[in-house]
């Protein structure tokens, strides 16, 4: 167990040729940092709204993988960051985070983007309803994806299963109170689970950008605008457990 976290949050954007975002990959990920978040899509971006995306789906064992685990390696940090995997129907790719470095893993999308206009499911498979948490230089961090954040249920499993970190990669699309949407979202989860969320969504003009990084009572740490950013914040472990004494909600409740 160690009392930092150190993490970056790369709000880039991905285009539609996977090996050029491979090489924006390998150049995100340097010695510095314990745990590195890409976006959502960062293997291929989505395309234009309701694009077939299983050209681009890859194994777990494909190009993107093989880099990500390459440059953790490389880094000895933990990276996570999208990519579309093949799965048991081709049409229909799961939308999953992939995670490289001492823990490995890969979290698929459960909750897809069926809403404001859009059918996330008739192109993509949803993942099984099980929470995926992984081990980051001994701090617990959970994973959702993009539109997951609108379940709070899911963020709360997360925690029951011991996450103190909720990672939340995004495509957050445009539109009328968007922004604000996401930025209340990715505090509430914070707040009502008294743990720290990072959102690292692709920019502006084809998404939202504004990634954001807060504390277990709702603190800013640290905040992008619209444009192609880099975050960097330490997470400290004295925050996690002063803040779960201050507010021991996760303790009161009657279930």
């Amino acid at each position: 167990m160690t009392d930092q976290l150190r993490v970056r949050v790369h709000q880039w954007a991905s285009g539609l040729d996977p090996a050029a975002n491979r090489v924006r990959l390998s150049r995100g990920v340097t010695p510095g940092a314990d745990l590195v978040v890409f976006p959502e899509a960062f293997a291929r971006d989505f395309g234009e709204a309701g694009s077939d995306v299983s050209g681009a789906a890859e194994t777990l064992d494909g190009p993107f993988a093989h880099e990500l685990a390459r440059v953790a390696a490389a880094a000895a940090c933990t990276v996570v960051a999208g990519m579309f995997e093949v799965a048991d129907d081709p049409a229909r790719p799961y939308n999953t985070l992939l995670v490289g470095g001492d823990s490995r893993a890969a979290y698929r999308k459960i909750h897809l983007y069926d809403s404001f206009g859009y059918r996330e499911s008739d192109r993509l498979t949803g993942g099984a309803v099980e929470p995926v948490v992984v081990d980051v230089a001994g701090w617990q961090v959970g994973l959702m994806t993009c539109y997951d954040l609108r379940f709070p249920e899911l963020a709360r499993r997360l925690v029951d299963a011991g996450a103190e970190v909720l990672v939340v990669p995004a495509a957050w699309l445009p539109g009328d109170r968007k922004v604000e949407h996401w930025r209340t979202l990715l505090a509430a989860r914070a707040i009502e689970n008294t743990c720290f969320v990072v959102g690292a969504g692709q920019p502006e003009p084809r998404y939202t950008g504004h990634s954001a990084v807060f504390g277990p009572l709702g603190e800013t740490l640290a905040g992008a605008g619209g444009g192609e950013e880099t975050l960097e914040v330490t997470l400290e472990r004295d925050d996690l457990l002063a803040a779960r004494r201050t507010n021991p909600s996760l303790a009161n409740r009657r279930l």
